[in-house]
């Protein structure tokens, strides 16, 4: 398979694909979780630092979301979502080895936080991460620099 993963900048055209990637990956967790589902709920989420939004492609289609802050000692992955239909082919995770690997690169850690019900929690831990705080609904995870 060729796993040409490439980045582009979000925009408004796409809040239809986000929108509905967003029901497909997270709308089980959230119910799972007993947070909101409705569309509303799932379009604020969608909304939620917009401007950090990257429409993941794969041979020029959309397979799903990277939002991600980077600041002066991390990289925070907001949300990363691969659509259903891709998952389980490595590439979340040659994402995120990406990601760990610029943060290396800078001396930057990596953070982000997991809902207790998503079974990612298990990729991001086979990848080094570590849980560091937990609330009610989530784990937040750390790959340390």
């Amino acid at each position: 398979m060729n796993t040409e993963i490439q980045y582009r900048k979000a925009s408004v055209s796409d809040l239809d694909f986000l929108l509905n990637l967003r029901m497909k990956t997270m709308n089980e967790h959230y119910a799972n979780s007993s947070l909101p589902t409705d569309r509303e709920s799932t379009l604020q989420r969608v909304l939620y630092q917009f401007e950090k939004a990257n429409i993941i492609l794969l041979n020029n289609e959309p397979i799903g979301l990277l939002k991600i802050d980077k600041s002066e000692d991390k990289i925070e992955v907001l949300q990363l979502q691969v659509d259903p239909s891709q998952q389980g082919k490595g590439l979340g995770k040659m994402i995120l080895k990406e990601i760990i690997a610029e943060a290396l690169s800078s001396q930057k850690t990596v953070v982000l936080s997991v809902l207790k019900t998503n079974k990612a929690q298990n990729l991001y831990s086979s990848l080094g991460f570590i849980t560091i705080e937990e609330n009610e609904h989530s784990y937040i995870m750390e790959f340390p620099n």
